[in-house]
């Protein structure tokens, strides 16, 4: 059969995506992109905060539309499914099954048993082992993200993913590299390494953690030329990983560490480790060490009880600390956490200026530092070229895919998607560089080095 799926919300959802596509690809069934074409759609959902579950509702609905002609099963996958299974049954008759977060290897049974008439409902199995089947890349070829653990234990009051996603568990060292040295093979040459907390790596099976050891192994792998890291949690980053970061050429100078506030009041309210001196510490410690590392922090605007000077307390660190790139998010009361029962529940309009607050602040901050790199010879991931602008345009070792920044350049050789470019800045504003790239003398090559 034709089959069709939309992935929503994070990274993390995405390799779950790519495992439900290597599986239906492994039983005989062809994935196709045009949902019109598709005789089952599939919608793998996020439902962190509001604004994506709303996301989520309204994709459902979209494809929904499509069983009026062609499509015979809509199946809805993810954490919306984990979380809201009965309400999308009730709420959501064109839905033929519902598939929780632990249950989306069971993908190709579950379209059998809706064929047969069965509503399928599979829930609850959050903490079961990690599904290590063969993916089909929905990235790129030149990247591919490696999930090294799922679930979370961290237990930060604002957040749903424990009970969405279930207790931390780590995969096999042995297994991750050699997925890596699978995916380098197929031609990845950026590896982006996620969790909902990667720092955390290790310690539920080793009894240790272990996250510097296997970027190391993974830094090793010959073919790979950028390793990405995202969601390091500040409290786990140790010594021994900075030391990593610091010597380990292809592990690109790049943290993404949500710290999501800077009042030590609202932080532990927020059942978070570190005070505002702690943090102030590791972000001064992180710069002395690694020189020139990229720093990419969230917050949240408006916690429940967050005072006026607390929250002035959040802008004036932004300001002080500088981060290469900042997002900032309205607190999101959401059921199911401890979060909102809490009293002191700030007014949606309340919490929103104060998160456009806090952007306006790294938007000057953000403009300084693109302005900073004019003159700077910077490589760039080249990922396309964009005929309106007659421009090539790809990403920094500073920039991760989707929530960063981009590189426009021109050249006068032609590149492919995939290769490594050096390019002079020439110019910048607040999200974007624009510059020219440096041939050799002889022409263009693939592979530039220092």
């Amino acid at each position: 059969m034709n089959i069709g799926i939309v992935s929503l919300g994070c990274a993390k959802n995405l390799v779950d995506t790519e495992v439900m596509l290597g599986i239906l690809d492994g039983d005989g069934h062809k994935i196709v992109s045009d949902p019109q074409e598709a005789d089952v759609i599939i919608v793998n959902t996020c439902a962190f905060i509001d604004s994506a579950k709303e996301e989520s509702i309204q994709t459902i609905l979209e494809m929904a539309a499509f069983k009026e002609d062609r499509c015979r099963l809509l199946i809805v996958c993810g954490c919306l499914a984990e979380r809201y299974r009965e309400e999308i049954l009730t709420e959501l008759p064109e839905v033929d099954a519902v598939v929780g977060t632990g249950d989306y290897a069971q993908i190709a049974k579950v379209i059998k048993k809706a064929f047969s008439g069965e509503q399928v409902v599979l829930y609850g199995h959050m903490d079961d082992p990690i599904s290590e089947e063969n993916r089909k890349l929905a990235t790129p070829g030149y990247m591919a993200y490696c999930k090294i653990a799922e679930g979370c234990d961290n237990h930060c009051t604002y957040c749903i993913i424990p009970k969405l996603r279930g207790s931390y568990r780590s995969r096999n060292m042995e297994d991750i590299v050699k997925e890596a040295e699978a995916l380098s093979a197929s031609g990845v040459r950026e590896l982006i390494v996620i969790a909902q907390d990667t720092s955390r790596y290790g310690i539920d099976l080793y009894g240790a953690y272990k996250l510097p050891e296997l970027l190391t192994r993974l830094c090793a792998i010959e073919e790979l030329r950028w390793v990405r890291v995202l969601y390091l949690y500040p409290e786990m980053i140790s010594d021994e990983l900075i030391d990593v970061f610091a010597k380990e050429e292809k592990l690109v100078k790049y943290m993404d560490i949500p710290i999501q506030h800077a009042d030590s009041q609202v932080l532990r309210r927020m059942g978070r480790h570190l005070s505002h001196e702690e943090l102030v510490s590791l972000i001064q410690k992180l710069r002395e060490r690694v020189p020139g590392i990229v720093l990419r922090t969230t917050v949240i605007a408006g916690f429940p009880g967050e005072t006026e000077e607390q929250f002035k307390t959040l802008l004036s660190f932004v300001k002080e600390m500088r981060f290469d790139r900042l997002g900032a998010f309205a607190y999101s009361q959401e059921d199911g956490t401890p979060a909102a029962k809490l009293p002191e529940q700030l007014p949606e309009a309340v919490k929103e200026e104060r998160a456009a607050k806090i952007l306006s602040v790294q938007e000057e901050i953000s403009l300084a530092k693109q302005m900073d790199k004019i003159g700077s010879l910077v490589e760039v991931l080249v990922e396309g070229y964009e005929e309106e602008s007659l421009m090539y345009f790809g990403r920094s070792a500073g920039d991760a895919p989707e929530v960063d920044n981009t590189v426009y350049f021109v050249s006068e050789a032609e590149h492919m998607p995939g290769e490594f470019v050096k390019v002079n800045i020439l110019n910048a504003d607040t999200y974007e560089l624009v510059g020219s790239a440096v041939l050799e003398e002889k022409g263009a090559t693939d592979e530039y080095t220092e």
